[in-house]
């Protein structure tokens, strides 16, 4: 699908105000895509106000990148006036939070657009779903829409498009070919590599040392046939409490945390994991375990999360036995 489409629908309705939604917690590449995409709308149709829009907020680097793009990042929309909503880099209605409900009783076209495999149950809300797995990033796919209909990136548009990528492919390591040459494009367009870096780095805080100090002492590790499998729990930071243990030495990491009735898990597998097993943790394991906890669970092939309800031990217990199943 291409951004026709996109235009298409928009153009149906006779769109004049567009809701753009990031999960909750937004990181770079969720507002960064968001912030690119609303200005290809503005140039393609200037009659049209997009509105960037994060349920519960965004996340603490986010919000650091906020001083450096012109970046305008609401929490409470008013949904009732939206002719139509899209969804960037969320592809479970339940990361969406008190905004869920709203968008699935909305009369508003909900448009998909993400690098995750759309959720069953997002497919049968979207108007049209425009996903791509191959794509490093959400980023990389509005890019590809600025292509497709030849429009001229600003030079905050290149950089936020630049930085959505080096995070979410953890500065390029995780980059395939065609990612890279888009990050060259972005380059000749004017992105400072150097400058655009820097603005990734943030020292660790305290809690996110301390959840991390947590989550190891105590870890439980089980052997899966060849590979190491550890458990642990904390109340926050469960990713990167999950990205430590696989740096440590796990080829697959599962990270609980419980508040009231609310169960929040973060897996991480190593890439060699994912490539000799091709347990797909995104699809094979949270998309389940998800179901299983009554929510939602979706991501990556090594980076999955998973909102439910119930209990730390019947999650990671289930979580277990579904790799076990999977291996």
């Amino acid at each position: 699908m291409s951004f026709l489409e996109v235009k298409r629908v928009l153009d149906d309705v006779n769109a004049k105000r567009v809701v753009l939604l990031c999960h909750h917690n937004a990181d770079p590449d969720a507002i960064c895509s968001a912030y690119a995409f609303a200005g290809l709308l503005k140039r393609l149709k200037p009659e049209l106000e997009a509105e960037i829009v994060a349920s519960h907020g965004i996340s603490r680097l986010a919000k650091h990148l906020l001083n450096h793009l012109p970046i305008e990042v609401k929490t409470q929309p008013n949904m009732e006036d939206a002719d139509a909503i899209v969804l960037l880099d969320t592809n479970t209605i339940q990361q969406l939070n008190n905004l869920a409900e709203k968008v699935k009783t909305s009369k508003a076209p909900i448009i998909v657009i993400d690098h995750h495999a759309a959720h069953p149950e997002t497919e049968r809300l979207a108007k049209i779903c425009i996903t791509d797995e191959n794509a490093s990033s959400t980023c990389e796919i509005v890019y590809g829409f600025f292509k497709q209909t030849n429009t001229e990136l600003g030079e905050n548009e290149a950089k936020a498009l630049f930085l959505g990528i080096a995070f979410d492919t953890r500065h390029f390591i995780l980059a395939n070919s065609s990612t890279l040459k888009t990050v060259a494009e972005l380059v000749d367009s004017g992105v400072n590599v150097q400058e655009a870096l820097s603005l990734l780095s943030l020292p660790m805080v305290f809690s996110e040392r301390v959840a991390r100090l947590k989550a190891c002492k105590r870890v439980r590790f089980l052997k899966v046939g060849e590979w190491i499998v550890a458990l642990s729990h904390v109340s926050a930071y469960q990713a990167s409490a999950a990205r430590a243990l696989i740096d440590i030495g796990a080829h697959v990491a599962v990270v609980a945390g419980q508040k009231n009735e609310n169960l929040e898990i973060s897996l991480r597998s190593s890439r060699e994991f994912y490539e000799k097993t091709r347990v797909h943790l995104g699809r094979d394991i949270a998309k389940p375990l998800g179901e299983y906890l009554h929510g939602m669970g979706g991501g990556h092939s090594t980076a999955a999360g998973v909102n439910g309800v119930g209990d730390v031990e019947i999650g990671l217990k289930r979580c277990l036995w579904l790799l076990k199943e999977s291996i």
